[in-house]
């Protein structure tokens, strides 16, 4: 008599190389879905919203830097550089142009990539600390072009972004413009997942472990490195574009430096993979709510340290939350969700 076997195993490398291969995984996509698209926007303020909103773009952000860093093994410094390229390119295209965002959008997509190339090119050559010094510079000079670039970007003043629109119904309140952001931050997570089952997400990964190896093994590794810069800068592009049009106005203020160092935090505190990137957003993000209402509340609780002195500790708090994570989890959030996972996988017996 046949006995199904216990428990879950593939029969093919379809099943194997599946993104959800359960039933039960099945059921958490749809529920973690109906939550983002109904549950939420039933349920959340403008407040609420806005921080989702902005989740939602920086992890499309954060999704490139992974690409770059975790699945290929280069530093970039200049990740807030091609947000910034994204973001004046659709602005000055549905400003001085008049495009529609739809239009404005893969254009401004596709202008960070290619500078993305244009960069990577000569960095790519060398190695290392070397190429991190190459992105830092990038992103310099490309403040430089905007801050002088006339009437095109109104320098220091700031450019102004149009309205997104579908026929008559625009997206002008916070609920709206959730809809579209977080669909473009779930297709993002999709698109991500499955570039790398690919022959070239593949091939990252070879050149990430050993890039000598993957040369000798027949991968073109000078090329896969371009790519991933290219799809890096895109979805770069993809997140200016739309923190443009949701601020409505843009300023290099919002681009600095540190937004690049702080994305890279974001990459070191949730780990290496794609669960990881969502996990450091969202820790970070809410991390900096509990900075903006703490701040006050510790003010008043010590008004002998003074405002300025609360505000920079708070500040620091980033800082120390980053080091201790380092120190005690190097692996990042993914890693401990992994093993949490395995453990109520196996109970209870999960030695």
């Amino acid at each position: 008599m046949y006995k199904k076997p216990c428990g879950v195993f593939d029969e093919s490398y379809e099943q194997d190389s599946a993104l959800v291969r359960t039933g039960y995984r099945w059921s958490m996509l749809v529920l973690l879905l109906a939550i983002l698209f109904v549950a939420i926007p039933l349920l959340a303020g403008n407040y609420v919203l806005d921080v989702l909103n902005n989740i939602a773009i920086t992890l499309i952000a954060a999704l490139g830097l992974q690409i770059v860093i975790g699945f290929t093994g280069q530093i970039s410094l200049g990740h807030a550089a091609f947000m910034a390229v994204g973001a004046y390119t659709s602005a000055m295209l549905s400003t001085h142009l008049g495009l529609s965002f739809w239009i404005a959008m893969p254009l401004a997509a596709l202008t960070a990539g290619l500078l993305g190339i244009v960069i990577a090119m000569p960095a790519l050559r060398i190695r290392g600390f070397y190429v991190a010094v190459t992105t830092l510079a990038a992103h310099y000079v490309i403040m430089w072009v905007i801050l002088h670039g006339g009437d095109l970007t109104k320098g220091i003043s700031g450019l102004t972004a149009g309205e997104i629109t579908i026929g008559s119904f625009v997206f002008d309140t916070e609920l709206k413009f959730y809809f579209l952001v977080m669909s473009l931050a779930a297709l993002a997570v999709f698109f991500t997942s499955n570039v790398m089952r690919t022959k070239i997400g593949r091939a990252m990964i070879a050149v990430r472990d050993n890039d000598l190896a993957a040369g000798f093994m027949g991968i073109n590794v000078f090329r896969t490195k371009v790519v991933s810069f290219f799809l890096s800068s895109l979805y770069a592009g993809v997140a200016g574009s739309l923190l443009a049009h949701y601020q409505g106005i843009i300023t290099v203020d919002q681009f600095t430096l540190m937004d690049s160092i702080w994305i890279l935090a974001m990459l070191v505190v949730g780990g290496a993979t794609i669960t990881g990137v969502i996990m450091g957003v969202v820790f970070f993000k809410l991390l900096s709510q509990v900075v903006l209402f703490g701040g006050p509340l510790v003010g008043s609780m010590f008004p002998s340290f003074g405002g300025s002195a609360v505000s920079a500790g708070m500040q620091i708090l980033f800082g120390v939350v980053v080091i201790l994570f380092l120190i005690f989890e190097p692996r990042g959030l993914s890693h401990r969700w992994q093993i949490t996972l395995s453990t109520f996988r196996l109970w209870p017996f999960p030695h």
